[in-house]
C-alpha cells in the first residue's frame, strides 16, 4: 500500500539535507584535513540522530507503518553500505589519493547519488506498478545477488578495468599529479582532469552498481517513494562519516558479507512469496538487526587465522 507524503514532509526533508550538506562543506571541512576518529564519531552520530529524528516524524505524521519502513529501509542500506566501504578503501588506495581528500570525493559522490538513487527508484517503483510480477524478477535477483556475495565473487574490484574511466580518458585529457582539491587545471592550453576526478568517476559509477543490490532490497520493503528514498539517501549520507570511522577496522568485520548475503536472500525470498506469506515490516526489521548484529559479533569473537597467528 502506498503512503503518500505530504508536501511540507518533502520540503522539511531538502532542507534538512541542504542544511546538513552546507554545515558540512561550507564550515567544518572548508579546509581540506585528513578526518581523524573522533571527528568521524561525531559526524556519525550526528547523521544517525538526524535519521532517526526524521524517522520519528515519518512515524508520527505518516503512521507506524510508515516508520517501520522507514527505519527498516535505512537499516538495510546502512548494512549494505557498510560492506561498499571496504571498495571506496581499495579505491583510495588504487589512485594513491591523498587522505586529506577523501572527504570530498566522498561528498561529491553522495551528492551524485542524490540524483541517480531518484532515477533508480523512480524506475523501480513504476516497474512494480505497471508489472506486479516484476517483484519475482527482483526478489530472484536478490537471492543470486546474496548468494554470489556469500562466496565472495562480489567483492573482488578491479578500479583499472573502469568502463567510464576507460571512455573518459579516450576523449579528455587527465593530468598525472593532483592539484589539492582541483578536479580540473588548465595543462598546455586545455582543461584537462586531475587523479582526483578520474577517482570521483570511479567512485560514483560503483555506487551505481552498489544501488542495484540496494534499491530492490529497499523495495522488497516498501514501494513508497518518499520511505524509499528518504531512507535511501539519509543512509547514505551518513555514508562519509562511517568510512572514516570503519576504514582502520573494516578487515576485522570478516563474517560481515555473509551477514548482508544472507539479509539480500532474505528480502529476496521476502519478495518471492509476496501473495503467499506475508511477513510484517517490524519481524522484518528485527531479522535484518539480528542478522547484521550476529554476523558483526561473530567476526570479533571469531577473528581471521592469520591475525590470530599475528599476536601468538
Amino acid at each position: 500500500m502506498i503512503i503518500s507524503a505530504t508536501t511540507p514532509m518533502w520540503v522539511l526533508f531538502g532542507l534538512v539535507i541542504v542544511f546538513l550538506l552546507v554545515l558540512d562543506l561550507r564550515v567544518f571541512h572548508r579546509r581540506p584535513h585528513e578526518v581523524r576518529m573522533k571527528e568521524a564519531l561525531a559526524w556519525s552520530g550526528v547523521w544517525i540522530t538526524v535519521s532517526l529524528l526524521f524517522g520519528a516524524g515519518v512515524y508520527i505524521e505518516l503512521g507506524a507503518d510508515a516508520g517501520h519502513n522507514f527505519l527498516t529501509g535505512y537499516f538495510i542500506e546502512k548494512a549494505l553500505s557498510m560492506d561498499n566501504l571496504f571498495v571506496f578503501l581499495v579505491i583510495f588506495t588504487f589512485f594513491g589519493v591523498p587522505s586529506e581528500y577523501h572527504h570530498i570525493v566522498l561528498f561529491w559522490g553522495i551528492l551524485g547519488a542524490l540524483f541517480f538513487r531518484a532515477v533508480f527508484i523512480a524506475g523501480g517503483v513504476s516497474l512494480i506498478h505497471a508489472f506486479s510480477w516484476s517483484i519475482y524478477i527482483l526478489g530472484a535477483f536478490l537471492v543470486v545477488t546474496g548468494v554470489k556475495l556469500a562466496q565472495g565473487k562480489e567483492r573482488e574490484f578491479h578500479p583499472e578495468k573502469n568502463i567510464a574511466i576507460r571512455l573518459f580518458r579516450r576523449f579528455f585529457p587527465v593530468t598525472t599529479e593532483y592539484a589539492g582539491k582541483r578536479f580540473f587545471v588548465r595543462a598546455n592550453g586545455a582543461i584537462a582532469a586531475t587523479p582526483l576526478f578520474i577517482t570521483l568517476l570511479v567512485v560514483e559509477t560503483t555506487d551505481i552498481v552498489f544501488a542495484t543490490d540496494s534499491i530492490p532490497a529497499i523495495l522488497g520493503i516498501t514501494t513508497d517513494p518518499f520511505i524509499v528514498y528518504t531512507s535511501n539517501i539519509f543512509a547514505i549520507l551518513g555514508l562519509r562519516a562511517l568510512y572514516f570511522v570503519l576504514a582502520h577496522v573494516m578487515r576485522l568485520f570478516r563474517f560481515l558479507h555473509i551477514g548482508l548475503a544472507v539479509i539480500l536472500v532474505f528480502i529476496g525470498m521476502k519478495m518471492l512469496l509476496t501473495g503467499f506469506i506475508a511477513v510484517p515490516t517490524d519481524i522484518a526489521l528485527v531479522v535484518v538487526f539480528a542478522i547484521l548484529l550476529v554476523s558483526i559479533l561473530l567476526s570479533l569473537v571469531m577473528p581471521a587465522a592469520t591475525e590470530s597467528a599475528g599476536k601468538s
